[in-house]
């Protein structure tokens, strides 16, 4: 017979536990929303990232700091997932009103029933960066050599596990002849690669930057810019974006306004400052104790971005031959792209 006091201090620890990690969640939100943005006053509406720390999704924070969600009279709480397919389900379980991740998650939700758009776009290229370890950089040298490896990817059902998956397929490796690993990005992921956990994988800045700086690894693809992303992928791949549930945006579009120009003028201004200048703007937490290096990974990813939040041309059907190489669901499945992305309120921003 189980130990009623012993079982309930251990149930009261856990629940303790759990209500300090909420509440350090509750304190990284709204030190979110108060940072830069004069006090979060205003309309609040919740946006979860997928890793804001991550430099593929600067925007969110950048915009923050800037003070344009207060200038659109809007009180924003950023909260972060460390992979996308999290910060996804954040939203379809309506705990958040919008997410930012990658674009290729509204197809994906599309088939399974979901209705989300991009309602605007940051992003003409994926950011991504294939890397290899040094002691297998020897023997995988191309997307070619991915049979039998183990992979990281931040998480299953991750955008990184999309691409690497189509990568594999592209090249002539089935989906079944390698191993996707999920470790996640930053400390977690130089830490698998460095122990063998896995042979190379899939990362964005400053996670990269930082490999290396370690000399960890090797890069082995380079998508970070639009360039990379048309020799990996045969197209413009539009990635990090806001996107939110459509019946959310129809009842809302005042609010989804706001917040789209509030994202293109950080998009704007990104466009007319340097790496150095957009680093300095940022938590002080997010350099890692390098500013210098924290720098260099912004400047290495910032040719991915979009200078106006507006869809590229094609990127839709590049995300789509992407998904449909390799996921059953969506190639056996007629994808209406129309509505996996809208264009409506950048083209409504003065």
């Amino acid at each position: 017979m189980r130990n009623t006091p012993r079982y309930a201090a251990l149930a009261a620890a856990g629940l303790l536990a759990l209500s300090s990690l909420t509440a350090c969640a509750n304190d990284a939100a709204g030190s979110t929303a108060d940072t830069g943005s004069g006090g979060g006053k205003g309309e609040t509406v919740k946006i979860m990232v997928g890793g804001l720390d991550k430099v593929i999704y600067l925007p969110a924070m950048l915009t923050q700091r800037l003070g344009y969600f207060q200038a659109e009279g809007l009180n924003v709480q950023l909260l972060s997932e460390p992979a996308g397919v999290q910060a996804e389900t954040a939203l379809v379980a309506g705990q958040v009103q919008g997410t930012v991740g990658f674009y290729d998650h509204t197809l994906d939700l599309q088939v399974k029933g979901k209705s989300v758009e991009s309602v605007v776009q940051f992003s003409h290229a994926p950011g991504e960066v294939e890397v290899v370890s040094d002691k297998a950089a020897g023997s995988l040298t191309s997307p070619k050599d991915f049979k039998g490896r183990k992979l990281g990817v931040t998480n299953l059902g991750s955008s990184t596990d999309f691409l690497t998956k189509y990568l594999a397929v592209k090249n002539g490796v089935d989906v079944s002849e390698f191993t996707p690993v999920s470790v996640g990005a930053g400390p977690t992921f130089i830490a698998a690669l460095q122990k063998g956990a896995i042979d190379g994988g899939m990362t964005t800045d400053p996670t990269v930057a930082t490999l290396l700086d370690k000399k960890a690894g090797k890069v082995l693809l380079d998508m970070r810019t639009p360039e990379g992303s048309q020799a990996a992928l045969g197209g413009p791949y539009p990635s990090s974006s806001l996107y939110m549930k459509t019946d959310w945006v129809n009842e809302h579009k005042d609010t989804v306004q706001k917040l789209v120009n509030a994202f293109v003028k950080t998009l704007k201004w990104m466009s007319t400052h340097s790496a150095d200048e957009i680093a300095a703007k940022m938590p002080a937490d997010y350099s890692q104790g390098d500013k210098a290096l924290y720098a260099q990974a912004i400047k290495s990813t910032l040719p991915m971005f979009t200078d106006d939040g507006v869809m590229p041309q094609g990127g839709p059907e590049t995300v789509e031959k992407v998904l449909k190489s390799f996921n059953p669901n969506i190639k056996n499945a007629k994808v209406d792209l129309s509505k996996t992305y809208t264009t409506e309120f950048v083209k409504a921003v003065k």
